[in-house]
């Protein structure tokens, strides 16, 4: 199991501080065998959290948590432009020397700089901070754009959507884009409830008919990496946008069709075909998402051909049309996301 070590130091946004336990928790509850620990550890003088939703915390763990974290995350905080708390650059300087993952979020990344870790490394923090950033740490190589940025073992990002695009990178270095992409998905859209047996309407409150869940473990099937499956599946991925069939997808694994057959159902729990389907509509789903093409362009690029088929199954699949789905995704994006302030000296994180 993976240690993520969350430091929170004083006046840490609360969305920032509860975000990399939403994020993680949702891939294990959807990934096996994924499994994260997730320890809220409290920075010396930490009172509690500051920004939209100010609330304080209980936590068993302090800068002892840090000591054998394989991630140790640095969400923002108040007075960032200051030194660090006692023992906080330490802490963290022991961390990188045995080889542990830090990451930083937003204003955390001014914290981190001050170990002197980030210099001669590329970073990000909010957009807005991105000057400051530079002026006070000159020999940090500063992404203007504030996306999440990567060098060797540090990983920042800007503080949109409390650090989940860090958390989703995490993820996705640590078991494969289609598990984080999975995660992004259920993270900010709770897809339809199966009927219940009783052949009644679905229920939002009750628990899920077994054949329901049995079909979301379908649903969110993924080959593991390492995988023997794993080239033949990212082969499909990449070739979705043609019209694929059985025997083509067993060409490519150099399998016949029963063992070929045999071994997807062992990892994933469905036929080719079926993985082939389910592939087809996240590639919808994400084209939805992140795009404004049409349905016909999406329908094409997904390789379900046709609107008219792309609808079907995809109403199949999620319980609701690629319309709404694209406009439901949109507008919980927009709640969750807060507006650019203007540029100026504060110590909101």
């Amino acid at each position: 199991m993976s240690v993520i070590a969350v430091l929170a130091l004083d006046g840490v946004p609360g969305h920032q501080l509860t975000a990399p336990g939403l994020a993680f928790a949702t891939a294990a509850r959807h990934h096996h065998p994924v499994a994260y620990e997730v320890r809220v550890c409290a920075g010396p003088g930490f009172r509690g959290t500051g920004g939209h939703a100010p609330f304080g915390i209980d936590t068993p763990w302090g800068l002892e948590g840090l000591d054998d974290a394989d991630t140790v995350l640095l969400p923002g905080h108040e007075g960032f432009r200051a030194a660090p708390p006692p023992g906080v650059v330490d802490a963290l300087l022991a961390a990188a020397a045995r080889g542990a993952r830090i990451g930083a979020v937003g204003t955390g990344t001014f914290t981190l700089a001050a170990t002197g870790l980030l210099d001669g490394r590329r970073a990000a923090t909010s957009r807005r901070h991105t000057r400051e950033l530079a002026r006070l740490h000159p020999r940090v190589d500063v992404d203007p754009e504030g996306a999440a940025v990567a060098d060797a073992p540090f990983h920042s990002a800007a503080g949109v959507l409390g650090g989940v695009d860090l958390c989703l990178h995490l993820i996705t270095l640590d078991h494969g884009e289609s598990v984080a992409i999975e995660t992004e998905r259920q993270l900010f859209l709770h897809l339809h409830e199966e009927p219940e047996d009783t052949g009644g309407t679905p229920s939002r409150d009750g628990p899920r008919s077994d054949r329901g869940a049995a079909a979301e473990a379908a649903y969110n099937a993924v080959t593991p990496p390492g995988s023997a499956l794993e080239p033949v599946t990212r082969w499909m991925e990449d070739n979705l946008h043609h019209p694929l069939t059985l025997d083509d997808i067993a060409g490519r694994a150099r399998l016949g069709i029963r063992s070929l057959t045999r071994r997807f159902r062992a990892e994933t729990g469905l036929t080719p075909l079926q993985y082939l389907l389910r592939t087809r509509i996240q590639r919808a789903q994400r084209l939805l998402e992140r795009t404004d093409d049409p349905v016909e362009r999406i329908a094409a690029r997904s390789g379900l051909g046709t609107p008219a088929n792309l609808r079907h199954h995809f109403q199949r699949a999620t319980g609701t049309s690629p319309t709404t789905y694209r406009t439901a995704f949109r507008a919980l994006v927009s709640g969750l996301t807060w507006p650019e302030r203007p540029e100026e000296p504060s110590e909101e994180p």
